[in-house]
């Protein structure tokens, strides 16, 4: 029983179970060259509208000078401090933590106690008069909120103060200047 099979392999190409029949050009020739970049064009477009509120926020922020008025809080715990000691308080939300440091008889700082690197927060060592991040070994002077070393690039943010006979208030949040 010999049937005689047809001869294959002598035709290019063959006109089956060749590679290429499952191709098919018409359709695999949708995303043409000038498709393709007018995606790209439309792509870059929606992206540049969609950043105008963020610019809008942020010249609007600029127009006045960074400067926000916030409200005068009383810091609890401040006025039995003693030198060298520090309190924690919220300010200016209640979810904004900030450290009262009391330098000497009559000087007050106070910072967020975020830390510029990562946001950790960072705690007062009174022994080494230093403001520390413990997460990345970081250090700030307690007098200007300024890096003195560790991974932080820039100082804390300062709280402006006011010194009153019954006790120490936050006024206000010092631009970062940069």
């Amino acid at each position: 029983m010999s049937e005689k099979q047809p001869d294959r392999n002598n035709k290019i190409p063959f006109e089956e179970d060749n590679y290429t029949h499952n191709i098919r050009k018409n359709e695999e020739r949708r995303l043409d060259r000038r498709t393709f970049m007018k995606t790209i064009v439309g792509a870059a477009g929606v992206f540049a509208v969609s950043t105008l509120p963020w610019g809008a926020l942020a010249m609007r922020e600029l127009a006045n000078g960074g400067e926000k008025s916030y409200a005068k809080a009383a810091i609890p715990g401040s006025a039995g401090l003693r030198v060298g000691e520090a309190v924690e308080f919220a300010y200016p939300s209640e979810h904004d933590t900030a450290l009262l440091i009391r330098l000497g008889e009559n000087e007050y700082k106070a910072y967020q106690n975020a830390c510029t690197h990562l946001r950790c927060p960072v705690v007062w060592d009174g022994g080494r008069t230093e403001l520390v991040c413990p997460c990345h070994h970081g250090f700030f002077d307690p007098a200007n909120g300024a890096p003195t070393a560790g991974p932080p690039r820039r100082p804390l943010p300062e709280i402006a103060l006011s010194v009153e006979a019954d006790g120490v208030y936050a006024i206000g949040v010092k631009r970062y200047e940069a």
